[in-house]
């Protein structure tokens, strides 16, 4: 791949890691932002003038393979562990998987388009996907926007699951609560997924919690008491939503996650888990997206 073909002079650039990883670095009068091929994964994204918007682990594994931590995971086709007790690594393949870039742009509004796709291979055909072409699509602006397609190239339907695992960053998970659920039924996957309604309320995470919220296409706003601001999540072609924190308990055994980072991360994600899955019949194409930005 010829990458430098793909820089914009004044807006884009390509690089290799030392490591192997192909990255993209934006940066433009209205937002800087990084993505990586491996995974189709937004891992930063900063409008100018504000704190960073997503949540990045300081010991997140940058290396082949290796899933990262925080920003924006592409999940797909299956959301944490496969159903089943079918082989296959948790949350999907997409997210390790090297993509292919199709295009950059400079878009409306300052913005700068990133396009990358997925097809399969052997290993996605040993796990049962011979057929399909996924595409993500980031625009990265004064608002980031993030889009999902797949397409279903067999010759049967096809039944997955997919989300954009959004990591925020927040001042204190302490200080932090999310809008939009209220009324909701929701998986508590902390409690052998049983099935509870949010109050009418906002979600404030207390300890750890894991919520996937069923049945809803509204969007969720965070609210950030120590940093005055609030975080938007608009999306489509999603209907569940899932709040994340795993508090310092499940924290400390992860390898990838420093000391103390769960209370200045907090995941509101998009995505068709569990009862939301997506059936695609031969040639049918679904497309998921989130819209996030700052007030």
């Amino acid at each position: 791949m010829n990458l430098s073909s793909f820089e914009i002079p004044g807006a884009l650039t390509l690089e290799t890691t030392p490591a192997g990883l192909v990255r993209v670095l934006v940066s433009t009068p209205v937002a800087a932002a990084e993505i990586y091929l491996q995974g189709a994964h937004v891992a930063q994204w900063t409008p100018r003038g504000q704190k960073p918007v997503l949540f990045l682990s300081s010991t997140s594994q940058f290396a082949p393979g290796k899933a990262i931590r925080g920003g924006i995971p592409v999940i797909f086709p299956w959301f944490g562990a496969r159903s089943g007790g079918r082989p296959g690594p948790a949350h999907g393949f997409a997210r390790t998987a090297t993509w292919t870039l199709e295009s950059t742009r400079l878009s409306g509004d300052g913005g700068v388009e990133v396009t990358m796709s997925l097809g399969p291979d052997e290993a996605t055909s040993a796990l049962g996907f011979g057929a399909f072409h996924a595409r993500c699509r980031v625009v990265v602006g004064t608002a980031l926007h993030v889009e999902l397609e797949f397409r279903n190239d067999a010759a049967e339907p096809v039944l997955y699951e997919d989300a954009l695992h959004t990591y925020l960053a927040v001042s204190g998970i302490q200080d932090a609560s999310v809008t939009g659920l209220e009324g909701t039924t929701y998986l508590d996957k902390t409690d052998g997924f049983s099935r509870k309604v949010q109050p009418d309320e906002p979600v404030f995470c207390t300890r750890e919690t894991d919520q996937v919220h069923l049945d809803t296409a509204a969007t969720c706003v965070v609210h950030d008491a120590g940093w005055d601001r609030r975080i938007v999540v608009e999306k489509t072609g999603s209907r569940s939503t899932i709040v994340w924190n795993p508090w310092s308990g499940k924290a400390a055994a992860m390898a990838d996650m420093g000391p103390a980072e769960w209370e200045r991360m907090l995941c509101v994600e998009s995505g068709n888990a569990a009862d939301n899955a997506l059936t695609l019949a031969p040639g049918e194409t679904h497309t998921l997206t989130a819209t996030i930005r700052v007030e």
